[in-house]
């Protein structure tokens, strides 16, 4: 599956840079912007093309028959957004229960534009004691990859700061929707 996605990567045009430390066998690796369904068939295939098996925390209603033995079968965990519960914890033992997983979120937790992103992902890092890798795409320049991983302070706005900058000045399919602050 590898040699082909990089192949298909290679025919799209998309280049891909960066990976997560080969030490690192637990992270939490953000990915954003995330404006668009394309950004899944992007980040998808640039999984593949890494060898990373990864895991999607993805909404329950994504899973509905017919799509549901696929979406499992791409990593994907159901979440019900509405009902609370401490996903939290159940995620951070959950990746305790494993001795490597890689967990891709959506901070933005939607590809609709939003004020604020969730910080689900920073708090599953700072409870599982996993680092956080920033992964990115860049639309118009057809690029994408993993940046930083770094271990959380326990400082969300700290932090938070830091991924901000980062992610500044990249672009998703749908610029308008992709919000940082």
């Amino acid at each position: 599956m590898q040699k082909l996605a990089s192949f298909i990567l290679k025919i799209i045009g998309w280049k891909i840079s960066g990976k997560i430390p080969d030490d690192v066998k637990k992270v939490v690796l953000i990915q954003a912007p995330h404006t668009s369904l394309w950004d899944f068939v992007i980040g998808r295939i640039v999984f593949w093309h890494y060898g990373y098996n990864i895991k999607l925390l993805i909404k329950k209603e994504a899973f509905k028959w017919p799509f549901g033995g696929m979406m499992k079968a791409l990593g994907g965990i159901p979440v019900n957004r509405r009902k609370n519960e401490k996903m939290v914890d159940a995620v951070a033992r959950m990746m305790d229960e494993h001795d490597e997983i890689m967990l891709v979120i959506t901070p933005e937790g939607t590809r609709k534009r939003v004020d604020n992103w969730k910080r689900g992902f920073y708090y599953i890092a700072l409870k599982a004691k996993v680092p956080i890798a920033l992964g990115w795409i860049d639309y118009p320049v057809k690029r994408g990859g993993i940046g930083p991983t770094f271990y959380p302070s326990g400082n969300f706005e700290k932090d938070f700061k830091e991924i901000e900058k980062f992610y500044r000045g990249y672009r998703g399919k749908h610029p308008e929707r992709f919000n940082l602050s």
